[in-house]
């Protein structure tokens, strides 16, 4: 663990910060351009139909119109940032509109992980019981399953 901390505590915040932006950014662009390439791999399949629809001509339409705003807040969530970057490059967003708003989401995003996220990285090294941790986290899980079967379970 020392190395890591020695690692961190060397780089300078400009560093740490180009780092997490690059970061982000190539992933949003990589989830837009998943999202392209499946648009355009069910064309002439029978679920272009979908594409074809009221409903995703709506979302087109929402996301060109909308997405300038969706893209950039979507990289302050936990959850739906690949969700929105895939929708955008399903809907063909125009890149016109797609590259800012995912350069601004990447800027929110790395300031906040090279700010807050590292105070929790550093808190993470200097936690002298890991174990407590992983003891929080199988109990999360647990309840995360107990609650899901009981969602599944028919309700007299």
């Amino acid at each position: 663990m020392d190395t890591i901390t020695w690692l961190i505590d060397d780089a300078p915040f400009v560093v740490t910060y180009v780092f997490f932006f690059l970061g982000a950014f190539v992933r949003g662009n990589t989830t837009y351009w998943l999202g392209r390439g499946i648009a355009k791999g069910v064309e002439h399949t029978r679920f272009e139909r979908h594409l074809r629809g009221a409903v995703y001509q709506r979302a087109q339409r929402f996301i060109a119109r909308w997405g300038m705003l969706a893209v950039p807040l979507s990289f302050l969530t936990v959850g739906i940032q690949s969700a929105v970057n895939a929708s955008a490059g399903m809907s063909r967003m125009p890149l016109r509109r797609y590259l800012p708003a995912v350069t601004v989401g990447a800027l929110a995003w790395a300031l906040i992980y090279t700010t807050i996220g590292m105070a929790v990285f550093y808190a993470w090294i200097a936690l002298d019981w890991p174990w407590i941790v992983a003891g929080v986290i199988v109990i999360a899980v647990v309840l995360w399953f107990i609650l899901r079967a009981r969602k599944r379970t028919p309700q007299p």
